[in-house]
């Protein structure tokens, strides 16, 4: 571990400023996970222009905070409303509102807090420990190496994305196609320029971004403003500690879920959500009496909140050591990285080592300030709830133009963000996700680059990549995460079984 590295982070995180940021940050993402139909994704979008003027670790910091922020707001909406905030809340429903419907909402959200503060801080931890190690690895990545992890990078994400792997992967391959739009890195040619100057330095990665996480969520909101009524908050009126006898027993439960979604975030593509579910099923596994399940147990609380809060320092390993967004949350990360010049990739760890501790010990950090500020704020989260959401809906298209029109001060980029906002929208109402898209226009830039440099190393061959044994598995495992997920892998193998 490069001591001066992990000095210069923590130095960082504690100046006064981005103290302020991740506060501010994590109270931000308080109030969006708590308003059903928003997630931390879109508001992480639209944030991303605000850090254009910042250092990138402040940047960063006031991001990391957000997500852990959002990953707790979801259960407020779910324990509350019967309705998650964000995806990754859908298991804390089944406890948690029973819990508030018999007058302890208090309880079930104080519960969900100190469960969300031990597993990201648990995940934070991880990541921690994680990265020198990682560190060490990634020394023996070249451009052989890096073209191999990006492949890999768009066949798990598009593999493990909602909907078919079909879908997934053609997402991923229209982000490889945008992505290079603009002057050929190596050549200078332009490619799908149109002749329009504005395309030549190539699709503003932020435009696309704001474009295919807000502006689908917004017209989602609108299309669901018309038909429902806004359900009522159960109140709160006991009191929000935890009591030190239910930590105690909690605190086995706490510490497997947190388990649970650190390696569960460790698998691209996979998120809060799959990690709740996996959690809420070992903690029900486990239990003594599983018939109070769904009634209001509050072990069935405690799990998915460790579990989904965990996911947010364990999706950041691959993240950091590999450069492979390991969700959605995390690809605009990469993105923030990117706004201020550093390419995503296993350098990431020796080129930009301070950086890159900012960001970790910015995770652990935000973990302390949501215990603080979900103490002091939650009750004031309930008064979000109650926003219309065409009103939400009219506000996120708002920042929506404001950010993208600042980022060059171009109404070019105001449209373009619009031309992707109304694309990803119909790619939802398909059955397709964007986050492989967006995973794409991010390595795009690395898998190309790589390619062509590995290409100059190998004299044109593509034998370049059996040599390299890194290559070559990495390869093999790209290869063997879309086969598995395939149909067609399924019949065959059918074909072989023997009859009962």
């Amino acid at each position: 571990m490069d001591s001066s590295m992990l000095l210069a982070g923590i130095l960082n995180v504690l100046t006064w400023w981005n103290l302020l940021l991740i506060i501010g940050g994590t109270l931000l993402g308080m109030f969006v996970g708590a308003m059903p139909g928003l997630s931390a994704t879109m508001a992480l979008a639209l944030l991303l222009p605000i850090t254009f003027s910042m250092d990138p670790g402040a940047g960063l910091s006031m991001l990391a905070s957000l997500y852990v922020g959002a990953s707790y707001g979801g259960s407020i909406a779910a324990i509350l409303l019967n309705t998650p905030g964000t995806p990754a809340a859908a298991a804390t429903v089944l406890d948690g509102y029973p819990l508030s419907q018999q007058g302890k909402a208090g309880k079930a959200l104080g519960i969900s807090l100190f469960a969300s503060f031990c597993g990201g801080l648990m995940s934070g931890i991880a990541l921690l420990v994680a990265a020198p190690l990682l560190g060490i690895l990634v020394l023996k990545f070249g451009p052989i190496e890096l073209f191999a992890v990006a492949v890999l990078g768009i066949t798990i994400i598009g593999s493990l994305s909602q909907g078919s792997v079909v879908s997934g992967l053609l997402s991923g391959g229209i982000g490889l196609l945008v992505s290079t739009v603009g002057m050929d890195l190596i050549t200078g040619t332009p490619r799908m320029t149109f002749g329009h100057m504005n395309l030549f330095s190539g699709i503003s990665f932020t435009v696309a971004l704001i474009g295919l996480f807000s502006i689908p969520q917004a017209l989602l909101l609108i299309e669901k403003s018309g038909f429902s009524a806004k359900r009522v908050a159960n109140r709160i009126t006991d009191r929000l500690l935890p009591k030190l006898k239910d930590i105690k027993i909690l605190m086995p439960n706490i510490c497997r879920s947190g388990v649970i979604g650190i390696i569960t975030g460790l698998i691209p593509g996979t998120g809060g959500d799959t990690a709740s579910w996996f959690a809420y099923n070992e903690a029900k596994r486990f239990a003594k009496d599983k018939s109070r399940f769904g009634k209001g147990d509050v072990a069935g609380l405690a799990a998915p909140e460790a579990a989904n809060n965990s996911v947010v320092g364990g999706s950041l390993i691959p993240t950091i050591a590999l450069g492979i967004p390991g969700s959605s949350s995390t690809a605009i990360l990469l993105g923030a990285l990117m706004v201020h010049g550093i390419l995503p990739g296993p350098n990431l760890l020796t080129e930009h080592g301070e950086v890159t501790y900012t960001l970790i010990w910015a995770v652990i950090v935000a973990n302390f300030a949501l215990l603080a500020v979900g103490l002091m704020f939650t009750r004031l989260c309930v008064s979000v709830t109650k926003v219309p959401d065409g009103f939400v809906a009219c506000a996120i298209i708002v920042l929506c133009v404001v950010g993208s029109f600042a980022i060059n001060n171009s109404f070019f980029d105001v449209g373009l963000m619009f031309a992707f906002g109304l694309f990803g929208y119909w790619m939802i109402k398909a059955g397709m996700s964007p986050a492989p898209m967006v995973v794409g226009l991010i390595l795009g830039p690395v898998m190309e680059t790589s390619f062509q440099q590995s290409m100059l190393i190998g004299g044109g061959t593509f034998m370049v990549f059996v040599k390299s044994p890194i290559a070559f598995c990495l390869l093999l495992l790209a290869a063997f995460s879309v086969l598995q997920s395939t149909p067609l892998l399924g019949a065959v193998a059918s074909k072989f079984k023997k009859p009962a």
